[in-house]
């Protein structure tokens, strides 16, 4: 016997895994080396049309800073003809956060709702039937959703807000003192919400059915319900990815500007946290609503350096969400 567990081979880990070194096969021949070439040139041109986007919004917001300062950041005034001209962009900055979080408000318990269900528990047919829906909606273009939002949500959302007031009016988030329900952000988001739900789902519903098919039975086997394995196993399991989706939703609601601009009445005052109120504002909608009409060169470096401002907001956000992704995964770990 002790000779027998001397000629045991030891058991290899299946955690380590080797990754293949393509460096040397890839200049091994010519056909290679051109490949090589065009892969690594379309990859660094990506990087060099970031890098030129940057540089040109950046090239333009100099000269406002020069002239406006930090207020251009902290203030919400906007008057071009007044001797120095006047322009803040605090309430547009402050808007587009607001609308971002009521949006993932919305759309993250719908789409993981949405997720759980066609992976875990609707029929084969009809979770491939509800997959070929969510991918149609992400293709959806953003003004046909704008005008499906005037001309057809915005009544329903009316009276949704109409009763929100009525019942939920003590809580300060809900007031509304103008007796105006249209036009406010609490619709803006909602509409940003539809727009991420196809992104959040379809990236959700790929990572759960990732889920190792070991770790659901084991958890049946020990008696786990269904909301036990989805919040120990399944959840956990595809924690990163799930993260990442949203983050990519949220990027995609930040940026968004024709379908905000047909359902929201844009005001450069700060609305704090009047979300039913009518009024509000996003640094997207601001440039597309004033640039038809922009009185002189001065007013657009002024939209430029928004949406250069809009461009680092979008970056962080994206820098953050690969933070969180790494973090999450090493806690997998």
């Amino acid at each position: 016997m002790d000779a027998g567990l001397r000629h045991t081979r030891p058991m290899p880990d299946l955690d380590v895994q080797e990754r293949r070194n393509f460096s040397a096969s890839a200049t091994a021949n010519r056909g290679d080396r051109v490949f090589n070439r065009v892969i690594t040139v379309a990859a660094f041109s990506a990087l060099a049309v970031l890098a030129g986007i940057a540089i040109f919004l950046g090239a333009q917001t100099i000269p406002v800073l020069q002239t406006q300062g930090l207020s251009f950041l902290t203030t919400t005034a906007w008057d071009i003809n007044t001797d120095p001209p006047t322009a803040g962009i605090w309430g547009m900055l402050y808007g587009s956060v607001v609308l971002a979080i009521i949006s993932l408000v919305i759309a993250v318990p719908a789409s993981l709702m949405m997720s759980i269900f066609m992976v875990f528990l609707a029929p084969k047919r009809l979770a491939s039937i509800l997959t070929n829906l969510i991918d149609l909606m992400a293709a959806i273009p953003s003004v046909i959703l704008g005008l499906w939002a005037f001309y057809v949500l915005n009544p329903t959302a009316e009276v949704w807000q109409e009763l929100l007031n009525q019942y939920l009016g003590w809580i300060p988030l809900f007031q509304n003192t103008s007796g105006n329900f249209l036009g406010t952000p609490f619709i803006a988001g909602f509409v940003l919400a539809i727009m991420m739900i196809p992104i959040v789902t379809s990236v959700t519903r790929e990572v759960l059915s990732r889920t190792p098919p070991d770790l659901i039975n084991a958890s049946e086997a020990l008696g786990c319900s269904m909301w036990t394995m989805l919040r120990f196993v399944a959840l956990p399991y595809g924690r990163g990815g799930i993260v990442g989706g949203i983050m990519l939703g949220l990027g995609r609601a930040l940026g968004e500007t024709i379908a905000v601009f047909f359902v929201l009445k844009i005001i450069f005052d700060t609305n704090w946290y009047n979300i039913i109120e009518s009024g509000g504002g996003s640094v997207a909608t601001l440039i597309v609503s004033r640039f038809g009409e922009i009185s002189g060169p001065y007013e657009l470096q002024l939209l430029l350096a928004a949406g250069f401002f809009l461009f680092i907001m979008t970056l962080i956000v994206n820098v953050l969400a690969n933070l969180i992704v790494n973090r999450t995964g090493r806690l997998q770990k």
